[in-house]
Order: C-alpha cells, then structure tokens, then sequence
C-alpha cells in the first residue's frame, strides 16, 4: 500500500497507508463515535465536506450495498480509520468500502493512531485538514488550508433544485429539504403520507401552493447562521401550518424564535446518543450529527418549551409552541444509523396535524 497523510491545519502530521481514490481532498475533520452505519455515515449529505475520523478500530468489515445509503452519492471528502477491511464477508454486501470511495473520487487512509487523532480534535477543536499522497510538503498543504476558507454555502449543494412528489393516500408533507436523509422519506412513506420535497430556498408562497397539513424542515449539513433566507421563510409558515423541525432545521427554527445558538468545540457525532423526552421521563438512544446547539438559557427567558434534553450534558433537544403545532427536535428521530427508537416523533407530528 502507498504511504499517505492526513494534515491538520496546525501543522499536526499522521502518516499511513492509502485506500479509496487517489485524489486529494481537503474538509472540516469530526470524528464520529458509531460502532456500525459507516454507509450511512458516508452518505448522509449533512456530512458535505467533511473528512470523517472513526472511533470504531475496524471498518468495512460488511462491505457496501444499494439499499443503505441516505443519498444517491456520497457527500464526504475523506475517511480515516485505524483498518479497513478490503475483504467484506456479508451475504448483502456488493463492493468494498474501498472500492466504493475510489468511484466517488474519495481517498481514505488507514494505520493511524486514530485514537490520538480524537485527543488532538477534543482538546483543539474542530479543524480543516487534508487527506494527501507524499509528494505535497505538509507546509504547502497548511499553507492551503489557512489560504483557502471554505464556503458557507453547503446547503445549496446538499439540497436539491427543483421539487418532487411522492404520491400517498395520507396528509400531504411538504419536506423543506436542507440535505435530507432518505430515511425521513422511508418514514413518512410508511406511514401513507403524500410527500412533495422542495428545495431550501423555496419561498413560504411556493410552499403554501401546495396545500401542506405539515411542513418536515430535514437535516443538513453546514451552519445555520448562513440561511437567512430560509429562516424567514420559517418565520412566514410558523402561522399558516403545522411544522417539525430535525437537525439543521432544528436550530433554523431556534434562530426563527429568536433563540440563542452556539457552536460548540468538536460537535455532536454519535448513533447511540441518550436523550430525555422531559413529559414522560422516558429515556431513548438517539443519533446525532451536528456541530451546534441550543443555548438553553435563551429558551429559559421564551415561551417556547424544552421538550427533550440530552441526558449526557442536558443540552436542548427538543422544542414545541405546542398551541401552534410547532416542534423541533436536534436529534435525527429515524435513526439510520443507529436504533430508530424515537421515530414516533414522526406519529405525534401526524397526530397533531390530524387534531387540526
């Protein structure tokens, strides 16, 4: 195998052995704590741009198939890990991981002590960084990486340009899509749904055109703060129809209600995370994919309830206006990866439609 490095943008050097594409790709390195869902991982778009670090030693064990991935392509620039299985043994499975990243232009490297990787991640914080061949000095890479600022502009990538319908004999879902997991769709088809999924920059005119008893805000990658567009076509909707907000659009619907978000040092990155449903004291494993949160005091001084916080370090995961049908939640509900055991989020947004 080549030898390769990964480069952070202080100058830190892991070196170690290539797989995927031989191309080079720069991104925001996270790590991400899953023990299994790498394909989900990879193609999930509110991970555009980045370079994934996985805590998990071993990788691509069950190979890649057509069924599990959350978008047609793969958003991420880069993927390391301590090994990469090249030999996958599943009766599901259809390539190898590296083969896989190799067709979508993504390089990935292997033999590095991952585990001091994340000591550097959590004690510095989340920076840019390279995945390189040899031949590119590590100076000439930093110096691109503190040259060469990304753009905040992750949304328009990750969305879509114009808007589909699948047909259902249910209530009718306009899906805001910000970089949407398949799996939402998987979940509001099971329950007969008619879906009509629209751009990120449609206008709360083009929305309400299609008649909605409820509008889903999905996921996505990047940060909130670039969206002002669409979060005053939050504010626009907030009055004519029922809306459940995930992930992005969480903290799109936070910003919207005048609330406080913040960024936080390394971000959230994890499948089995434990949050708190505070109505009925229940605990659930959620997953989590993000690099912002909700400042609690600023809810604390709204009208808006906490409906679900995290056990872990009691962040905000959960908000309603529980008179206007408005909701919102941090955590992905419908899993994929990781246990899908909060999916009901979606039955108490239909329910409540079907009230009204």
């Amino acid at each position: 195998m080549n030898k390769w490095q990964l480069v952070l943008e202080d100058g830190t050097v892991f070196i170690g052995d290539h797989f995927g594409s031989d191309i080079v790709k720069y991104g925001e390195v996270i790590f991400n704590v899953n023990m299994t869902g790498y394909q989900e991982m990879i193609t999930d778009p509110s991970n555009f741009n980045q370079i994934i670090v996985s805590t998990y030693p071993v990788i691509g064990n069950y190979g890649f198939n057509s069924d599990d991935s959350e978008a047609i392509e793969p958003s991420i620039n880069g993927l390391v890990v301590r090994e990469i299985n090249h030999e996958p043994s599943n009766f599901r499975s259809e390539e190898s991981l590296s083969s896989y990243l190799k067709a979508f232009k993504i390089p990935g490297i292997s033999g590095i002590d991952t585990r001091e990787l994340i000591k550097v991640l959590r004690q510095k914080g989340t920076m840019r960084g390279a995945i390189a061949s040899m031949d590119l000095s590590p100076e000439v890479i930093v110096n691109r990486l503190k040259n060469n600022h990304p753009s905040d502009d992750e949304v328009s990538h990750a969305s879509i340009a114009k808007p589909y319908i699948i047909p259902g004999s249910g209530d009718r879902v306009v899906v805001i899509n910000l970089g949407m997991k398949q799996s939402i769709l998987k979940e509001l088809t099971e329950r007969k749904c008619h879906v009509t999924v629209v751009p990120y920059d449609y206008t709360a005119e083009q929305i309400m055109r299609f008649k909605p008893k409820g509008i889903i805000v999905s996921n996505g990658p990047g940060s909130p703060f670039a969206l002002k567009n669409t979060i005053e076509t939050l504010k626009q909707l907030m009055d004519k129809t029922a809306i459940l907000s995930i992930g992005l659009g969480h903290l799109l619907f936070a910003l919207a209600n005048d609330l406080e978000v913040e960024r936080t040092k390394y971000g959230n990155h994890n499948a089995s995370y434990p949050v708190k449903q505070l109505e009925s004291g229940v605990s659930y494993l959620t997953n989590q994919n993000s690099h912002y949160i909700v400042n609690r005091k600023s809810v604390d001084q709204s009208n808006i309830e906490i409906t679900y916080e995290g056990l872990n370090d009691q962040t905000v995961q959960g908000l309603a206006l529980s008179n206007k049908n408005l909701m919102s939640v941090q955590f992905n509900p419908e899993g994929s990866p990781g246990t899908n055991e909060a999916n009901f989020v979606f039955d108490d947004f239909l329910n409540s439609i079907s009230k009204n």
